[in-house]
Parts: structure tokens; sequence; C-alpha cells
């Protein structure tokens, strides 16, 4: 996505939308139905209800895990953890933009604040 808004907006007008949340995927996927957000502390704690194993995909730098309900229910989740959130927030400065805005603030994630104060100025607007 930033390959392209960088093409059509200024730089220095950019501000990349992180999510601090992850998506919980009934499987298999049917078109029309929607994911359950989870917060990232969440996700870890189902993964490890469920004793899931948590993967990484190296191609979107993005945690994610299956499991299935009692029920026999099948389920994925994608999230974002410490590694993900600072791979995200290199991409800052990576592509020269204005910086990032965190999106449903109200789920604190103390990681993601620990590394977002570590590598920047934090202005509220």
């Amino acid at each position: 996505m930033l390959d392209y808004a960088v093409t059509e907006i200024p730089r220095e007008k950019i501000l990349m939308g992180m999510p601090n949340y992850g998506y919980d995927w009934t499987l298999p996927y049917m078109r029309g139905t929607a994911a359950r957000s989870v917060g990232l502390t969440e996700a870890t704690e189902l993964a490890q209800r469920y004793g899931s194993e948590i993967r990484f995909d190296e191609a979107s730098q993005t945690p994610y895990f299956n499991y299935t309900t009692a029920d026999g229910e099948r389920h994925v989740v994608w999230f974002d953890d410490p590694k993900s959130i600072l791979a995200k927030l290199r991409l800052i400065e990576e592509y020269g933009i204005a910086g990032a805005s965190w999106w449903t603030v109200n789920r604190c994630y103390v990681p993601a604040w620990l590394i977002t104060q570590e590598l920047f100025d934090i202005n509220k607007i």
C-alpha cells in the first residue's frame, strides 16, 4: 500500500495506519462473513488457551495461529506482536513518510507503546 501511496500523495502528508487489534476468522472463509476483532493481548491468550503454535508470515511480517474449538469449528487468527509492530514502524523511515497513527487506542497493548516511544517522538494531533 505504501508503494502506491507515495506515488499519489506527498510523503510528508502520509500517516500509516497501525492496527491495535487482530482478526479471528472462522474457517473455511465464506465471502460475506466477518471476522471477530481481538485485542493483541487477547490474541496471544487465545493461542495459549488452545495450545496453538504462533507462526510468523515473513512476507507480511505478521504472526498468526490456528485453533479448533471443542465443537470442531476451525479458526485462524492474524494479529500484531512486538516483532511485527517494529517491522511496520521501520517503514516510516524507509518510505520517508510523516509517521503513523494508531487505530483503537482504547485497547492497551504495552509492547506497542514501548516500541513506539523508543523509536519516535510522539505528537498527539
